[in-house]
């Protein structure tokens, strides 16, 4: 993941999206775990179906630092999963994809968040 995260450090939207002081509270008082279970949730909602009403739009910016992961690593729609990761659209995200999805979000928030 090294290199994938290098190119997206080079994005200057990506790179801008950091964990503040609120989101790093937030993940000690949930635990890893259970954001990774939130993560899990999201994307099985709002990226992994076939066809989504309101692509490139379903994250929000904030809210949950799952969010703001998903737009720091390209997994926040549809678009940017083909652009970044070379995921198909037009399909129904497989288990394997969804996992390899929520690896990179919770890569992302375990380097900002130093877990």
């Amino acid at each position: 993941m090294d290199e994938l995260f290098e190119r997206l450090n080079k994005s200057k939207f990506r790179s801008k999206f950091k964990l503040d002081i609120k989101d790093k509270d937030y993940i000690d008082a949930k635990g890893i775990d259970l954001i990774r279970s939130h993560a899990y949730d999201f994307v099985n909602k709002r990226l992994a179906p076939e066809d989504i009403l309101n692509d490139g739009k379903q994250t929000p910016m904030r809210g949950h630092p799952v969010f703001k992961a998903q737009h720091a690593t390209a997994t926040c729609c549809r678009e940017c999963l083909y652009k970044w990761h070379r995921i198909s659209t037009g399909k129904e995200l497989s288990s394997e994809e969804i996992e390899y999805v929520v690896d990179v979000i919770m890569e992302w928030i375990k380097r900002k968040s130093k877990f």
